[in-house]
Protein backbone atom coordinates (compact mmCIF):
# COMPACT_ATOMS: atom_id res chain seq x y z
CA UNK A 1 0.00 0.00 0.00
CA UNK A 2 1.08 3.37 -0.94
CA UNK A 3 2.06 5.67 1.96
CA UNK A 4 -0.03 8.71 2.18
CA UNK A 5 1.30 12.21 4.04
CA UNK A 6 0.00 16.02 5.01
CA UNK A 7 2.24 18.51 4.31
CA UNK A 8 2.57 21.18 6.30
CA UNK A 9 3.82 25.10 5.03
CA UNK A 10 5.33 27.14 7.89
CA UNK A 11 5.82 30.34 6.43
CA UNK A 12 7.35 32.11 9.39
CA UNK A 13 9.29 35.29 10.32
CA UNK A 14 12.55 34.75 8.43
CA UNK A 15 12.19 31.56 6.46
CA UNK A 16 9.64 29.19 4.86
CA UNK A 17 9.67 25.35 5.65
CA UNK A 18 7.83 22.39 3.82
CA UNK A 19 7.47 18.90 5.87
CA UNK A 20 5.87 15.88 5.26
CA UNK A 21 4.25 14.21 8.21
CA UNK A 22 2.84 10.79 8.27
CA UNK A 23 0.20 9.19 9.82
CA UNK A 24 1.45 8.79 13.33
CA UNK A 25 2.59 12.77 13.50
CA UNK A 26 5.89 12.21 12.94
CA UNK A 27 8.58 14.03 10.68
CA UNK A 28 9.74 12.31 7.27
CA UNK A 29 11.22 15.40 5.54
CA UNK A 30 11.41 19.04 5.53
CA UNK A 31 13.12 22.04 3.18
CA UNK A 32 13.70 25.21 4.20
CA UNK A 33 14.50 28.44 2.46
CA UNK A 34 15.12 32.04 4.33
CA UNK A 35 14.08 35.24 3.00
CA UNK A 36 15.64 38.55 3.07
CA UNK A 37 14.83 40.84 5.83
CA UNK A 38 14.47 44.72 4.45
CA UNK A 39 14.91 47.75 6.91
CA UNK A 40 14.69 50.60 4.91
CA UNK A 41 13.64 53.41 7.66
CA UNK A 42 14.29 52.98 11.19
CA UNK A 43 11.37 51.34 12.84
CA UNK A 44 10.62 49.49 9.68
CA UNK A 45 10.60 45.82 8.82
CA UNK A 46 9.58 44.69 5.47
CA UNK A 47 9.62 41.34 3.23
CA UNK A 48 8.94 40.82 -0.37
CA UNK A 49 6.13 38.64 -1.06
CA UNK A 50 7.38 37.30 -3.94
CA UNK A 51 10.42 35.92 -2.70
CA UNK A 52 8.52 34.38 -0.26
CA UNK A 53 6.01 33.05 -2.75
CA UNK A 54 9.19 31.72 -5.26
CA UNK A 55 11.21 30.24 -2.14
CA UNK A 56 7.82 28.06 -1.47
CA UNK A 57 7.98 26.95 -5.59
CA UNK A 58 11.58 25.42 -4.57
CA UNK A 59 11.13 23.77 -1.11
CA UNK A 60 7.60 21.98 -1.84
CA UNK A 61 9.11 19.79 -4.36
CA UNK A 62 12.47 19.40 -2.52
CA UNK A 63 10.48 18.03 0.67
CA UNK A 64 8.65 15.86 -1.35
CA UNK A 65 11.80 14.40 -3.29
CA UNK A 66 13.60 13.97 0.23
CA UNK A 67 10.83 11.61 1.07
CA UNK A 68 10.29 9.82 -2.16
CA UNK A 69 6.78 11.02 -2.55
CA UNK A 70 4.92 12.53 -5.18
CA UNK A 71 2.14 15.24 -5.05
CA UNK A 72 -0.38 12.39 -5.11
CA UNK A 73 0.58 11.09 -1.66
CA UNK A 74 0.12 14.09 -0.14
CA UNK A 75 -3.87 13.93 1.51
CA UNK A 76 -3.78 17.89 2.38
CA UNK A 77 -1.66 20.62 2.84
CA UNK A 78 -1.59 22.98 5.70
CA UNK A 79 -0.27 26.53 6.78
CA UNK A 80 0.62 27.75 9.79
CA UNK A 81 2.22 31.95 9.31
CA UNK A 82 3.69 34.63 11.01
CA UNK A 83 0.57 36.50 12.48
CA UNK A 84 -0.65 40.17 11.47
CA UNK A 85 2.21 40.46 8.74
CA UNK A 86 0.37 42.63 5.63
CA UNK A 87 0.20 42.07 2.05
CA UNK A 88 -1.69 44.07 -0.63
CA UNK A 89 -1.60 42.93 -3.88
CA UNK A 90 -2.94 43.66 -7.75
CA UNK A 91 -6.03 41.10 -8.41
CA UNK A 92 -5.54 41.40 -12.30
CA UNK A 93 -1.68 40.93 -12.34
CA UNK A 94 -0.94 38.97 -8.98
CA UNK A 95 1.93 41.64 -8.22
CA UNK A 96 1.89 43.14 -4.57
CA UNK A 97 1.48 46.83 -3.89
CA UNK A 98 5.02 47.16 -2.22
CA UNK A 99 6.93 44.64 0.03
CA UNK A 100 4.89 42.74 3.00
CA UNK A 101 4.70 45.30 6.45
CA UNK A 102 6.24 42.89 8.94
CA UNK A 103 4.34 42.47 12.46
CA UNK A 104 7.65 43.86 13.96
CA UNK A 105 6.97 47.18 11.72
CA UNK A 106 6.73 50.54 14.14
CA UNK A 107 5.63 53.03 11.56
CA UNK A 108 1.83 52.94 12.09
CA UNK A 109 2.81 54.23 15.82
CA UNK A 110 1.73 58.22 14.92
CA UNK A 111 -1.27 56.61 13.14
CA UNK A 112 -2.27 54.74 16.26
CA UNK A 113 -2.05 57.22 19.17
CA UNK A 114 -3.98 59.61 16.37
CA UNK A 115 -6.85 56.73 16.35
CA UNK A 116 -6.81 56.46 20.38
CA UNK A 117 -7.72 59.66 20.57
CA UNK A 118 -10.49 59.12 17.81
CA UNK A 119 -14.68 59.29 19.30
CA UNK A 120 -15.22 55.49 19.21
CA UNK A 121 -11.53 54.07 19.64
CA UNK A 122 -13.18 51.99 22.58
CA UNK A 123 -15.44 49.84 20.34
CA UNK A 124 -11.77 48.36 19.07
CA UNK A 125 -10.93 46.25 21.97
CA UNK A 126 -14.78 45.90 22.79
CA UNK A 127 -15.17 43.85 19.36
CA UNK A 128 -12.22 42.85 18.21
CA UNK A 129 -10.46 41.40 21.70
CA UNK A 130 -7.47 43.31 21.01
CA UNK A 131 -5.81 46.52 22.00
CA UNK A 132 -5.70 49.27 19.71
CA UNK A 133 -1.64 48.90 19.02
CA UNK A 134 0.92 48.79 15.88
CA UNK A 135 1.35 44.66 16.26
CA UNK A 136 -1.80 44.44 14.80
CA UNK A 137 -3.20 44.70 11.01
CA UNK A 138 -5.69 47.37 10.50
CA UNK A 139 -3.13 49.79 11.03
CA UNK A 140 -0.73 48.96 8.22
CA UNK A 141 -3.26 48.33 5.96
CA UNK A 142 -4.64 51.83 6.60
CA UNK A 143 -1.20 53.28 6.67
CA UNK A 144 -0.90 51.43 2.81
CA UNK A 145 -3.77 53.08 1.56
CA UNK A 146 -2.92 57.03 2.83
CA UNK A 147 0.28 56.57 1.53
CA UNK A 148 -0.02 55.35 -1.50
CA UNK A 149 -1.60 57.40 -4.36
CA UNK A 150 -4.72 56.09 -5.95
CA UNK A 151 -4.35 52.86 -4.16
CA UNK A 152 -7.71 53.73 -1.88
CA UNK A 153 -9.69 54.19 -5.19
CA UNK A 154 -8.52 50.98 -6.60
CA UNK A 155 -8.88 49.54 -2.96
CA UNK A 156 -12.28 50.43 -3.09
CA UNK A 157 -13.11 48.93 -6.82
CA UNK A 158 -12.56 45.74 -5.60
CA UNK A 159 -8.93 45.75 -7.58
CA UNK A 160 -6.79 45.83 -5.05
CA UNK A 161 -7.20 42.37 -1.81
CA UNK A 162 -5.38 42.47 1.37
CA UNK A 163 -4.28 38.90 3.14
CA UNK A 164 -2.24 38.46 5.90
CA UNK A 165 0.55 35.57 4.64
CA UNK A 166 -1.82 32.33 4.28
CA UNK A 167 -4.35 34.61 2.21
CA UNK A 168 -1.11 35.10 -0.13
CA UNK A 169 0.19 31.97 -0.25
CA UNK A 170 -3.85 30.17 -0.63
CA UNK A 171 -4.62 32.42 -3.42
CA UNK A 172 -0.94 31.52 -5.30
CA UNK A 173 -1.12 27.98 -4.84
CA UNK A 174 -4.94 28.00 -6.23
CA UNK A 175 -4.37 29.93 -9.33
CA UNK A 176 -3.88 33.04 -8.75
CA UNK A 177 -5.01 35.17 -11.44
CA UNK A 178 -6.52 32.15 -12.77
CA UNK A 179 -9.36 31.71 -10.19
CA UNK A 180 -7.15 32.38 -7.14
CA UNK A 181 -9.41 32.08 -3.73
CA UNK A 182 -9.01 34.60 -1.68
CA UNK A 183 -10.04 33.24 1.95
CA UNK A 184 -8.31 33.79 5.56
CA UNK A 185 -9.11 31.79 8.52
CA UNK A 186 -10.79 32.68 12.06
CA UNK A 187 -7.38 32.92 13.72
CA UNK A 188 -5.60 34.92 11.31
CA UNK A 189 -8.60 37.74 11.05
CA UNK A 190 -8.78 37.88 14.80
CA UNK A 191 -5.16 39.33 14.28
CA UNK A 192 -6.50 42.24 12.03
CA UNK A 193 -8.50 44.13 14.59
CA UNK A 194 -11.15 44.20 11.98
CA UNK A 195 -13.41 41.21 12.76
CA UNK A 196 -15.69 40.91 15.93
CA UNK A 197 -14.58 37.93 18.33
CA UNK A 198 -18.25 36.81 18.41
CA UNK A 199 -19.95 36.77 15.36
CA UNK A 200 -16.63 35.70 13.55
CA UNK A 201 -17.53 38.23 10.70
CA UNK A 202 -15.91 41.35 9.43
CA UNK A 203 -16.98 44.21 11.43
CA UNK A 204 -18.65 47.53 9.53
CA UNK A 205 -17.59 49.85 12.19
CA UNK A 206 -14.42 48.40 12.76
CA UNK A 207 -14.01 49.02 8.59
CA UNK A 208 -15.43 52.34 9.09
CA UNK A 209 -13.09 53.59 12.08
CA UNK A 210 -9.81 52.53 10.49
CA UNK A 211 -11.15 53.37 7.35
CA UNK A 212 -10.66 49.94 5.33
CA UNK A 213 -12.34 48.93 2.45
CA UNK A 214 -14.39 45.85 2.52
CA UNK A 215 -14.14 44.38 -0.85
CA UNK A 216 -10.60 44.21 -0.09
CA UNK A 217 -11.06 41.79 2.44
CA UNK A 218 -10.52 37.52 2.42
CA UNK A 219 -13.44 35.51 3.22
CA UNK A 220 -13.56 34.85 6.56
CA UNK A 221 -13.48 30.60 6.78
CA UNK A 222 -12.73 28.05 9.44
CA UNK A 223 -9.63 26.88 10.59
CA UNK A 224 -10.05 23.62 8.82
CA UNK A 225 -11.73 23.14 5.91
CA UNK A 226 -10.82 22.37 1.90
CA UNK A 227 -10.15 25.94 0.79
CA UNK A 228 -9.86 24.78 -2.64
CA UNK A 229 -7.12 22.80 -4.31
CA UNK A 230 -3.65 23.74 -5.14
CA UNK A 231 -3.37 24.01 -9.17
CA UNK A 232 0.47 25.15 -8.52
CA UNK A 233 3.36 23.68 -6.57
CA UNK A 234 1.49 20.38 -5.97
CA UNK A 235 -1.47 20.50 -8.34
CA UNK A 236 -4.70 18.10 -6.95
CA UNK A 237 -3.36 18.46 -3.58
CA UNK A 238 -6.34 19.96 -1.42
CA UNK A 239 -5.38 22.65 0.84
CA UNK A 240 -6.87 21.93 3.85
CA UNK A 241 -5.80 24.14 6.62
CA UNK A 242 -4.63 27.98 8.11
CA UNK A 243 -3.80 28.79 11.49
CA UNK A 244 -1.77 31.82 12.38
CA UNK A 245 1.23 30.34 14.07
CA UNK A 246 0.51 30.70 17.72
CA UNK A 247 -2.10 29.05 17.49
CA UNK A 248 -1.09 25.79 15.11
CA UNK A 249 1.38 25.21 18.07
CA UNK A 250 -1.69 25.21 20.11
CA UNK A 251 -2.85 22.43 17.50
CA UNK A 252 -0.09 20.67 17.30
CA UNK A 253 0.03 20.38 21.43
CA UNK A 254 -3.42 19.03 21.58
CA UNK A 255 -4.45 21.73 23.86
CA UNK A 256 -8.10 20.93 23.09
CA UNK A 257 -9.56 21.01 26.60
CA UNK A 258 -10.50 24.16 28.29
CA UNK A 259 -7.15 25.36 30.78
CA UNK A 260 -4.79 23.34 28.61
CA UNK A 261 -1.91 25.31 28.09
CA UNK A 262 1.04 25.91 26.00
CA UNK A 263 4.35 28.18 25.82
CA UNK A 264 6.70 28.62 22.94
CA UNK A 265 9.89 29.13 23.99
CA UNK A 266 12.12 31.35 21.48
CA UNK A 267 13.68 34.94 20.81
CA UNK A 268 10.49 35.85 23.50
CA UNK A 269 7.52 33.62 24.55
CA UNK A 270 3.75 32.63 23.83
CA UNK A 271 1.54 31.30 26.07
CA UNK A 272 -1.87 30.13 25.18
CA UNK A 273 -4.51 28.74 27.13
CA UNK A 274 -7.81 27.20 25.82
CA UNK A 275 -10.60 28.97 27.42
CA UNK A 276 -13.40 26.85 25.41
CA UNK A 277 -15.92 27.83 23.21
CA UNK A 278 -16.91 31.44 24.62
CA UNK A 279 -14.04 34.26 24.37
CA UNK A 280 -12.72 35.44 27.71
CA UNK A 281 -12.54 39.21 28.48
CA UNK A 282 -9.08 40.03 29.79
CA UNK A 283 -8.19 41.98 33.03
CA UNK A 284 -5.16 41.51 33.69
CA UNK A 285 -3.51 42.45 30.34
CA UNK A 286 -3.76 39.56 27.81
CA UNK A 287 -5.11 39.44 24.76
CA UNK A 288 -8.67 37.54 23.46
CA UNK A 289 -7.76 36.15 20.80
CA UNK A 290 -9.61 32.72 18.73
CA UNK A 291 -7.71 29.44 19.53
CA UNK A 292 -9.29 27.52 16.62
CA UNK A 293 -12.66 27.10 14.62
CA UNK A 294 -12.73 22.88 12.82
CA UNK A 295 -15.31 22.81 10.03
CA UNK A 296 -18.90 23.77 11.22
CA UNK A 297 -17.66 23.18 14.90
CA UNK A 298 -18.01 26.50 16.91
CA UNK A 299 -14.59 28.53 17.59
CA UNK A 300 -12.50 27.59 20.51
CA UNK A 301 -11.03 30.68 22.26
CA UNK A 302 -7.77 31.49 24.21
CA UNK A 303 -6.07 33.76 26.22
CA UNK A 304 -2.93 34.88 25.00
CA UNK A 305 0.18 36.62 27.03
CA UNK A 306 3.48 37.22 24.86
CA UNK A 307 6.96 38.10 26.40
CA UNK A 308 9.36 39.78 24.61
CA UNK A 309 12.42 38.58 26.35
CA UNK A 310 13.36 34.96 26.89
CA UNK A 311 15.96 33.59 24.61
CA UNK A 312 17.13 36.86 23.23
CA UNK A 313 17.88 37.69 27.32
CA UNK A 314 20.63 34.52 26.79
CA UNK A 315 22.13 36.13 23.71
CA UNK A 316 22.97 39.34 25.06
CA UNK A 317 24.43 37.10 27.74
CA UNK A 318 26.29 35.66 25.10
CA UNK A 319 27.47 38.78 22.43
CA UNK A 320 26.64 41.56 24.57
CA UNK A 321 28.57 40.46 27.86
CA UNK A 322 30.73 37.84 26.17
CA UNK A 323 30.65 35.88 29.28
CA UNK A 324 29.75 32.87 27.41
CA UNK A 325 30.83 31.38 24.01
CA UNK A 326 27.61 29.30 23.34
CA UNK A 327 23.92 29.84 24.00
CA UNK A 328 23.91 25.89 25.57
CA UNK A 329 27.15 26.94 27.81
CA UNK A 330 25.22 29.20 29.83
CA UNK A 331 23.31 26.24 32.04
CA UNK A 332 26.36 25.05 32.68
CA UNK A 333 27.56 27.99 34.33
CA UNK A 334 24.04 28.55 35.88
CA UNK A 335 25.18 25.12 37.50
CA UNK A 336 27.95 25.83 39.30
CA UNK A 337 26.01 28.00 41.86
CA UNK A 338 23.10 26.47 43.95
CA UNK A 339 20.88 29.92 43.33
CA UNK A 340 20.94 33.69 42.13
CA UNK A 341 22.99 34.91 45.13
CA UNK A 342 19.90 37.81 45.74
CA UNK A 343 20.10 38.99 41.90
CA UNK A 344 17.41 39.20 39.73
CA UNK A 345 17.62 40.86 36.11
CA UNK A 346 14.42 42.03 34.29
CA UNK A 347 14.79 41.57 30.46
CA UNK A 348 12.74 44.86 29.87
CA UNK A 349 15.29 45.64 26.72
CA UNK A 350 12.34 47.63 24.74
CA UNK A 351 9.57 47.70 27.47
CA UNK A 352 7.60 44.58 28.86
CA UNK A 353 4.92 42.88 27.10
CA UNK A 354 2.17 40.56 28.93
CA UNK A 355 0.88 41.04 31.41
CA UNK A 356 2.08 44.86 32.04
CA UNK A 357 1.63 46.43 28.55
CA UNK A 358 4.65 49.54 29.79
CA UNK A 359 6.68 50.65 26.51
CA UNK A 360 8.68 53.03 29.31
CA UNK A 361 10.19 50.07 31.15
CA UNK A 362 13.70 49.65 30.96
CA UNK A 363 15.55 46.37 31.84
CA UNK A 364 16.99 46.16 35.46
CA UNK A 365 19.58 44.28 37.34
CA UNK A 366 18.86 44.50 41.03
CA UNK A 367 20.69 42.79 44.01
CA UNK A 368 24.27 43.11 43.09
CA UNK A 369 27.12 42.92 45.47
CA UNK A 370 30.41 41.87 46.13
CA UNK A 371 29.35 38.17 46.38
CA UNK A 372 27.92 38.06 42.64
CA UNK A 373 29.30 35.89 40.21
CA UNK A 374 28.69 34.87 36.75
CA UNK A 375 26.93 32.26 37.66
CA UNK A 376 24.71 34.02 39.64
CA UNK A 377 23.69 36.04 36.87
CA UNK A 378 23.94 33.41 34.41
CA UNK A 379 20.86 31.84 36.85
CA UNK A 380 19.65 35.42 36.91
CA UNK A 381 19.34 35.19 33.10
CA UNK A 382 17.74 31.55 33.08
CA UNK A 383 15.32 32.87 35.74
CA UNK A 384 13.67 35.34 34.28
CA UNK A 385 11.86 33.26 31.73
CA UNK A 386 10.82 31.67 34.36
CA UNK A 387 9.10 34.38 36.39
CA UNK A 388 8.00 36.45 32.98
CA UNK A 389 6.12 32.58 32.60
CA UNK A 390 4.52 32.72 36.05
CA UNK A 391 3.25 36.95 35.64
CA UNK A 392 1.65 35.28 32.36
CA UNK A 393 0.34 31.80 33.87
CA UNK A 394 -1.18 34.20 37.29
CA UNK A 395 -2.80 36.72 34.52
CA UNK A 396 -4.47 33.76 32.74
CA UNK A 397 -5.60 31.64 35.72
CA UNK A 398 -7.41 34.71 37.28
CA UNK A 399 -9.07 35.86 34.05
CA UNK A 400 -10.27 32.35 33.02
CA UNK A 401 -11.46 31.63 36.60
CA UNK A 402 -9.08 28.52 35.02
CA UNK A 403 -6.33 26.18 36.88
CA UNK A 404 -3.31 25.76 34.95
CA UNK A 405 -2.71 21.92 35.81
CA UNK A 406 0.74 20.96 33.04
CA UNK A 407 2.27 23.41 30.92
CA UNK A 408 3.25 22.11 27.26
CA UNK A 409 6.33 23.82 26.61
CA UNK A 410 8.34 23.98 22.12
CA UNK A 411 10.51 25.65 20.93
CA UNK A 412 14.27 26.32 21.20
CA UNK A 413 14.74 26.76 24.93
CA UNK A 414 13.13 23.66 26.13
CA UNK A 415 16.27 21.95 24.97
CA UNK A 416 17.90 23.91 28.30
CA UNK A 417 16.91 21.20 31.41
CA UNK A 418 17.51 23.80 34.25
CA UNK A 419 15.71 26.47 32.34
CA UNK A 420 12.69 24.59 32.15
CA UNK A 421 12.89 23.00 35.76
CA UNK A 422 12.86 26.43 37.03
CA UNK A 423 9.60 26.67 35.38
CA UNK A 424 7.98 24.37 36.79
CA UNK A 425 9.36 25.44 40.11
CA UNK A 426 7.89 28.93 39.49
CA UNK A 427 4.57 27.70 38.54
CA UNK A 428 4.69 24.86 41.27
CA UNK A 429 2.75 22.55 38.00
CA UNK A 430 4.48 20.21 35.57
CA UNK A 431 6.31 21.24 32.20
CA UNK A 432 5.95 18.71 30.01
CA UNK A 433 8.38 18.75 26.20
CA UNK A 434 6.78 16.53 23.40
CA UNK A 435 8.78 14.10 20.81
CA UNK A 436 7.72 16.35 18.20
CA UNK A 437 9.07 19.50 18.85
CA UNK A 438 7.94 21.25 15.76
CA UNK A 439 4.71 21.83 16.97
CA UNK A 440 3.70 24.54 14.67
CA UNK A 441 3.83 23.01 11.72
CA UNK A 442 2.63 19.74 13.39
CA UNK A 443 -0.69 21.86 14.18
CA UNK A 444 -0.74 22.93 10.61
CA UNK A 445 -0.52 19.67 8.90
CA UNK A 446 -3.27 17.97 12.04
CA UNK A 447 -5.48 20.81 11.31
CA UNK A 448 -5.28 19.92 7.38
CA UNK A 449 -5.59 16.23 7.91
CA UNK A 450 -8.68 16.29 9.82
CA UNK A 451 -10.40 18.23 7.25
CA UNK A 452 -9.64 15.43 4.70
CA UNK A 453 -10.57 12.25 7.18
CA UNK A 454 -6.57 11.36 7.00
CA UNK A 455 -7.26 11.83 11.17
CA UNK A 456 -10.60 10.44 12.31
CA UNK A 457 -10.70 13.33 15.08
CA UNK A 458 -9.12 15.02 18.14
CA UNK A 459 -8.70 12.04 20.17
CA UNK A 460 -6.76 10.42 17.89
CA UNK A 461 -4.37 13.50 17.32
CA UNK A 462 -4.02 13.30 21.14
CA UNK A 463 -2.88 9.70 21.38
CA UNK A 464 -0.13 10.80 18.45
CA UNK A 465 1.13 13.33 21.59
CA UNK A 466 3.86 11.54 22.85
CA UNK A 467 5.91 12.79 26.17
CA UNK A 468 9.68 13.32 25.70
CA UNK A 469 10.74 15.02 28.57
CA UNK A 470 8.84 16.10 31.98
CA UNK A 471 9.71 18.32 35.11
CA UNK A 472 7.89 18.37 38.65
CA UNK A 473 8.42 21.18 40.93
CA UNK A 474 10.90 21.00 43.53
CA UNK A 475 11.43 24.56 44.84
CA UNK A 476 10.03 25.34 48.62
CA UNK A 477 6.85 26.90 48.99
CA UNK A 478 8.24 29.76 51.31
CA UNK A 479 10.92 30.19 49.23
CA UNK A 480 9.26 30.30 45.74
CA UNK A 481 6.96 32.92 47.30
CA UNK A 482 9.51 35.05 48.90
CA UNK A 483 11.45 35.27 44.86
CA UNK A 484 8.51 35.90 43.07
CA UNK A 485 8.05 38.98 45.86
CA UNK A 486 11.63 39.95 44.83
CA UNK A 487 11.42 39.55 41.06
CA UNK A 488 7.56 41.67 41.19
CA UNK A 489 10.02 44.59 43.23
CA UNK A 490 12.42 44.10 40.63
CA UNK A 491 9.60 44.40 38.01
CA UNK A 492 8.58 47.63 39.39
CA UNK A 493 11.79 49.54 39.45
CA UNK A 494 11.43 49.09 35.59
CA UNK A 495 8.86 51.52 35.67
CA UNK A 496 10.64 54.35 37.76
CA UNK A 497 13.42 54.49 35.25
CA UNK A 498 11.73 56.81 32.95
CA UNK A 499 9.22 58.85 35.16
CA UNK A 500 6.29 60.14 33.13
CA UNK A 501 6.76 63.56 31.14
CA UNK A 502 10.23 63.59 31.53
CA UNK A 503 13.22 64.21 29.11
CA UNK A 504 14.90 60.86 29.15
CA UNK A 505 18.06 62.48 29.57
CA UNK A 506 16.99 63.66 32.95
CA UNK A 507 15.73 60.02 34.20
CA UNK A 508 17.98 59.11 37.16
Amino acid sequence: MTERYVMSIDQGTTSTRCILFDHGGRLVSVAQREHRQHFPKPGWVEHDPMEIWRNLERIAPEALAQAGATPGQVAAVGIANQRETTVLWDRLTGVPIGRAIVWQDMRTGPLVDELSRAPGAAMVTERSGLPLATYFSAPRVRWMLDHTPGLRERAERGEVLFGTMESWLIWNLSGGVDGGVHVTDVTNASRTLLMDLHTLSWDDGLLDFFGVPKAMLPEIRSSTETYGTARRVFPGVRIGAALGDQQAALFGQTCFSPGETKCTYGTGAFLLMNTGTTPVKSDNGLLTTVGYKIGDEPAVYALEGSIAITGALVQWFRDGLGLISTAPEIETLARTVDDNGGCYIVPAFSGLFAPHWRSEARGIIVGLTSYITKGHLARAVLEATGWQTREVVDAMNADSGLSLKELKADGGMTSDNLVMQMVADVLNVPVARPMVVETVSLGAAYAAGLAVGYWAGLEGLRRNWHRAARWVPAMEPARRAAEYDNWQRAVERTFDWIRAGEDPAAAP
